[in-house]
This record gives structure tokens, C-alpha cells and sequence, in this order.
């Protein structure tokens, strides 16, 4: 590592401290130095060097790096550069100050308190929003990218102290001359939050996606993932067979209008489900914002750094809802 810390310092990155390991490579924390003393936080996302020297995860590697790079919006973490010391590649990206889904579930859990249904909804429309993006993003040359992600997961979703809320790991997507994970033998993506195609090794479009995000959006309502099983064939068999059921009953501060986004998200035909992201986040937006005044990333923000500071279990998280003023 001190080597590793010194070779970095040559490229003015300062790595400051280890945010994730995985088992392809690890995530550090890092300052970007430049002149006039100027100091950016920034991430560092290094693949570990015995897969450096294998092509596929090059490739891999590479191809997130080239997916991602023009992928400028504000609901997905910015990659800066792509680059290679001692024989491993690294990605500079965006640092984002915050907490992924799943630690906020946990934070929940551990206050046995739920997440609110509207900030739940929010979350997830800005995720929509940034695969809205994401899935109709073209080249340079005007091509259509085809863009999926295939590994829409808590973890995958960040929300920085300020509220905004980012998509992450385009690791596995895949995309015009950028897919290595050949459909029909491999399948990509965490069992517990695969699409039906994906579980049932079929080819995929942008559809795919918004499955798992209806899963994301039940888990963080319900506290807990219905499909998932300590088996991971289970949990695929569950994604293909198990009843969907209805979510107002399990939670009933779930209205009917967005039981029925979930029914649709969760819909296993996929002719049948939400057909775009843009569709999914149309009916959130008018699901949060037309009878009252919903969610911002303001009132995320001061959500989750009080949240994340609150320390007394049992007691009342600060309201989400904010009433639509008196007409």
C-alpha cells in the first residue's frame, strides 16, 4: 500500500482512505492536487492487479471507463479519467459525500424506524431519472448506445449529505461494441435483483432495468428484499415464479396510485411493464407532486443528515412530508 500511496502521489492523487473492496478491485478516497494549492476530493476505483494481466477484465474495465465517460448528468457519479500505474488500470470519479441505500436501510432498521413512503418514491424517481438518461444516451457519431445497466442494487444508489441521489457501477452494463458478458450463457447481475430476462438468461433492453428498480423501491419501503433467499438459486426462481403480492398490504401507507407504479414495475412481461425509465418517472413525479408539495433534494439532504446523526431508537425521524400550503 505504501508504494501503491507513493506512485499515486506522482500522479498528484493522494489516496486518503478505503471506501469499498470487491472482489475485481477497491475504491479509495483520494485528493486531486493541482496548482496554486488547488485540493478536489475525488474517487479512485483501482482493479486489483492479478486481474490487471487478464484481457476480459481489462476489457470490462476499459469499456466501463469509455461507457461512462460521457454520461454527464446529475443522478449518475461522473467518471474524470481512466489510467494505468505499475500495470493496473484505475478510474478517477466523482467522490460523492454520502451513504449508499443500503446503509441507509440498515441506519432504518436500526432505529426501527421504515423509510418514508415519500422519500422512498423520491429516491427512486431520481434513479429513473438518471437511466432515462442513461438508456437513451448516443455517440458521438449520433448512434444509439443501448445502454443497460444490469446491476440496479442499494448498494449501486448514492445519496450525498446534500440530497442528491446518484447512480453508480456501470461495471457490468452493457452497450454498442461494449458488452463482454455474452447473454444466454452468463447472467449478469445480483440474483436477488435480476429482471425475469436476466434471471432466465435471456437478452436484454433497457426494460431490464426497471424491474430490479421496482424491487429497490418495495426493499426500501418493506425494509427487506421478498425475493431474496440465502440461496441463490432460490432467489432467481423466486424473481421468475413467486406471486407479486400486494404491497398495500404488507405496508398500508402504500396508496392505491403507487401500488399500482409497483405492480407495473414488477410486471414480469416485460411487454407489459414499464416500457421506458422517463414512463417510471412520469408517474412517480405525478404520484410525489400533484396534489402536494413533494420531495426535493433539499429535503433529502436534511432527511439524511439528521437521520444519520439521530441516535435515539424509537423516536420520530423529522417529517418527509411537507403539507401543501392553504389554498
Amino acid at each position: 500500500m505504501a508504494s501503491l500511496k507513493h506512485i499515486f502521489n506522482e500522479l498528484h492523487y493522494e489516496l486518503t482512505r478505503k471506501i469499498a473492496e470487491g472482489g475485481m478491485g477497491v475504491v479509495y478516497e483520494a485528493v486531486q492536487r493541482g496548482a496554486g494549492n488547488f485540493r478536489k476530493n475525488v474517487a479512485v476505483k483501482l482493479i486489483r492487479e492479478e486481474y490487471s494481466t487478464i484481457p476480459e477484465f481489462q476489457k470490462n474495465f476499459i469499456g466501463e471507463a469509455r461507457l461512462v465517460a460521457d454520461l454527464i448528468h446529475t443522478n449518475i457519479v461522473q467518471t474524470y479519467h481512466l489510467g494505468q500505474v505499475g500495470g493496473q488500470y484505475f478510474m478517477v470519479m466523482e467522490f460523492v459525500r454520502g451513504v449508499h441505500l443500503e446503509q441507509l436501510m440498515d441506519r432504518h432498521r436500526a432505529l426501527k424506524q421504515q423509510v418514508p413512503v415519500d422519500i422512498a418514491a423520491f429516491i427512486i424517481s431520481r434513479v429513473a431519472r438518471g437511466l432515462a438518461y442513461a438508456h437513451l444516451k448516443c455517440d458521438i457519431e449520433g448512434r444509439h448506445l443501448n445502454i443497460v445497466h444490469r446491476d440496479i442494487g442499494p448498494k449501486n444508489v448514492l445519496i450525498a449529505y446534500e440530497g442528491d441521489v446518484k447512480l453508480t457501477d456501470f461495471g457490468i452494463a452493457k452497450a454498442l461494441d461494449l458488452m463482454y458478458n455474452e447473454e444466454g450463457k452468463v447472467i449478469a447481475g445480483k440474483d436477488e435483483y435480476l429482471s425475469p430476462e436476466q434471471a432466465s438468461y435471456a437478452v436484454t433492453d433497457a426494460r431490464a432495468d426497471l424491474f430490479p428498480l421496482g424491487i429497490v423501491l418495495t426493499e426500501l419501503l418493506l425494509g427487506r428484499n421478498i425475493f431474496r433467499s440465502a440461496d441463490r438459486l432460490e432467489s432467481r426462481r423466486n424473481i421468475l415464479t413467486m406471486p407479486i403480492p400486494k404491497f398495500s398490504t404488507l405496508r398500508p401507507d402504500i396508496d392505491p396510485r403507487l401500488e399500482a407504479i409497483i405492480q407495473k414495475a414488477l410486471q414480469r412481461d416485460r411487454e407489459k411493464r414499464y416500457q421506458t425509465a422517463a414512463e417510471m418517472l412520469t408517474d412517480l413525479e405525478v404520484y410525489l407532486y400533484s396534489d402536494r408539495y413533494g420531495p426535493t433534494n433539499e429535503k433529502l439532504g436534511v432527511y439524511l443528515r439528521e437521520l444519520m446523526d439521530h441516535h435515539e431508537p424509537g423516536a420520530p425521524l423529522p417529517l418527509s412530508r411537507t403539507p401543501a400550503p392553504a389554498s
